[in-house]
């Protein structure tokens, strides 16, 4: 691949580019976005070679477009590239819900939807922008790749490619059992986070809270600094499986609930110990 477009050059889509400059074949990198400051950032920070709003001469020799934008944009996005898209180039993203958008490409790109292969890094941060893009972000993190039968097998290992030249794993799956699983480790807990924040500084003593809130609740917390933006987006791409993950959260802290309530200290000491040696096996897997 010669030139890969980027539209969004932000921690995900910038993050990718730093990846690839680090290789001895590193493709053009062009950058396209909504927000010129962006772009010239960007280009200041080396995170693209070229900046453009002009997308048609940015997709002319592409070899593959990258939408690392909000999930809410990709619609926009393909409207914009679809009549300057030809045959021969790639189409993918990066974004966290999937059965959505390959629902959006079939329908904006029509029969040039085999073109398209759906994305998703599972690697982030709270914070965004092209300062916060980093080269080594996805070295040693899982990506999926949510390919449909139409699509080329040549195309998607370039996809693949891409991903394990940055550093990835790279997994298949359907969309539909993405979606599903990131509701539920993923979109849930963002959406708990920020509730929780919400409440505490709705509170008339938010200050005196906050003041004594200390690890635990800046670990838990940690993910309510991310893009309220990008999280509005991904709550409402998902609504179906995250308000089934929700429904079934309240079950859990109900029963959780009645428990206390019960001062039943054996069982919910036992609860407890489910809930640690199942993250504690967890983050061992993770080392």
């Amino acid at each position: 691949m010669k030139k890969l477009v980027i539209f969004g050059v932000g921690l995900i889509g910038g993050s990718v580019t730093l990846a690839l400059k680090k290789q001895a074949n590193a493709p053009l990198c062009v950058g396209v976005g909504r927000n010129q400051a962006s772009l010239d950032q960007a280009l200041a920070l080396n995170i693209i070679d070229e900046a453009t709003t002009d997308i048609a001469a940015a997709l002319s020799d592409a070899g593959m477009v990258l939408i690392a934008a909000p999930v809410a944009q990709t619609k926009k996005i393909l409207q914009s590239i679809q009549p300057h898209l030809n045959r021969k180039t790639i189409v993918t993203d990066a974004g966290s819900t999937k059965t959505d958008v390959l629902a959006i490409a079939k329908e904006v790109l029509a029969e040039q939807a085999k073109q398209f292969i759906g994305g998703h890094p599972i690697a982030g941060a709270e914070k965004s922008g092209p300062t916060a893009a980093m080269d080594d972000l996805y070295i040693g993190k899982n990506v999926v790749l949510t390919p449909s039968p139409d699509n080329n097998p040549d195309d998607i290992q370039q996809v693949c490619q891409l991903w394990l030249d940055c550093g990835a794993k790279v997994i298949e799956m359907t969309a539909e059992k993405h979606d599903g699983i990131f509701a539920a480790v993923s979109h849930l807990p963002h959406l708990l986070a920020f509730a929780l924040v919400e409440d505490m500084a709705s509170r008339d003593n938010a200050d005196e809270l906050f003041q004594f809130a200390a690890s635990g609740f800046r670990d838990f917390t940690r993910i309510a600094g991310s893009s309220p933006e990008v999280w509005r987006d991904i709550s409402l791409a998902n609504k179906v499986a995250l308000l089934d993950e929700i429904t079934t959260y309240e079950q859990a802290l109900a029963k959780l609930k009645q428990t206390l309530a019960a001062e039943d200290s054996d069982k919910l000491q036992a609860s407890f110990e489910r809930a640690s040696k199942a993250r504690n096996d967890w983050a061992n897997r993770k080392k």
